[in-house]
């Protein structure tokens, strides 16, 4: 079968971005079809300024959420990234492959280190070098597809250059992977600043809609979302982001192309209306879940562990190979 293996990282509270982006995929394509790996990258969320507590509940809480939306143990390996030594193990390796120029080109590098300098400051080391930690995720279980939003792509590409690289320097030992999107919603944008992506970690809070937000709390949020001052309901990226950005989350809810919903809509006031209930709905059976899940912790830690167990075993034969084409004596 082939071999998936994607991630979220516990920087902030799970979105509807996550959600349609990524994890809905994983949870009606990939484990079914796949061997599939999905990881809570926990290691990622050090390379910013953090609050440990506050890691390790979002790690639980995320670790949750992706077997509330509907991945089964039974079916795929769902594990926490620092449980598994191989990653880091491997991450050093790769570094020794990777060079200085191809880690500072990383956009998010690039983008965050920017800001830190206009403010007088500097980020940390691993902001430069996590990117090689995402090709060790993926390298290290001989992956071959990674399902990825369009603001990750980057990164697969980066796993990419590293394996070919290896395998000609050092003989064959990696599989190449290659990044695979959703065909609707691959990015959900902020509701209200339509031409950034709704990240978990942003501060926006208005703009996202968190997979644990109250009905309520969606609806607001929803209705609230930026359009444009025009008056006809339009489907067009480029010049009128806002109301793309609602057109994608509804037919991602419930089926059917932006540009045809875009024609039963004669006012922003209904489309809204039906994108906020469809999200409600959506939504609905994967906080139901989280809430029993939420009361049966043991069973969480059993399946993360479980998980764990089964990614080392995955994982150790690919990284020893590495070890020894490398040059490392074997221990």
């Amino acid at each position: 079968m082939t071999r998936v293996f994607s991630g979220v990282k516990p920087t902030g509270h799970l979105t509807l971005g996550n959600y349609l982006g990524a994890m809905r995929r994983w949870v009606d394509v990939d484990q079914r079809q796949s061997d599939a790996l999905f990881c809570v990258v926990d290691l990622h969320a050090l390379t910013v300024d953090h609050d440990p507590a506050r890691v390790r509940r979002l790690t639980r809480q995320a670790a949750t959420l992706l077997l509330a939306a509907g991945l089964d143990p039974e079916l795929c390996t769902v594990f926490v990234q620092s449980h598994v030594d191989e990653h880091a193990r491997l991450s050093y390796v790769m570094e020794c492959v990777a060079t200085d120029g191809e880690m500072r080109r990383m956009i998010q590098y690039k983008e965050k280190a920017a800001r830190e300098r206009e403010r007088g400051g500097s980020v940390r080391l691993s902001l430069l070098t996590y990117p090689v930690l995402m090709a060790a995720d993926i390298l290290a279980y001989g992956t071959d597809e990674v399902p990825v939003g369009d603001d990750q792509a980057q990164h697969v590409e980066l796993a990419r250059d590293l394996a070919v690289r290896f395998n000609q320097r050092y003989g064959h030992t990696f599989v190449v992977p290659r990044a695979t999107r959703p065909a609707v919603a691959a990015r959900v944008m902020n509701l209200q600043e339509p031409t950034s992506k709704m990240g978990k970690s942003d501060d926006s809070g208005p703009g996202i809609v968190y997979l644990l937000d109250e009905p309520d709390v969606v609806r607001k949020k929803v209705m609230r979302a930026v359009t444009d001052s025009a008056a006809e309901v339009v489907y067009d990226r480029d010049a009128r982001p806002g109301v793309a950005n609602l057109l994608e989350i509804l037919a991602a809810c419930g089926g059917g192309s932006p540009a045809d919903l875009s024609g039963e809509y004669e006012s922003y006031g209904a489309l809204k209306t039906d994108t906020a209930e469809a999200v409600v709905e959506l939504l609905r059976p994967v906080q139901e879940r989280h809430k029993a899940l939420c009361a049966d912790p043991a069973y969480v830690e059993g399946v993360l562990r479980d998980g764990a167990e089964r990614a080392r075993e995955m994982a150790k034969p690919m990284v020893d190979s590495a070890y020894r084409a490398i040059g490392l004596l074997p221990a």
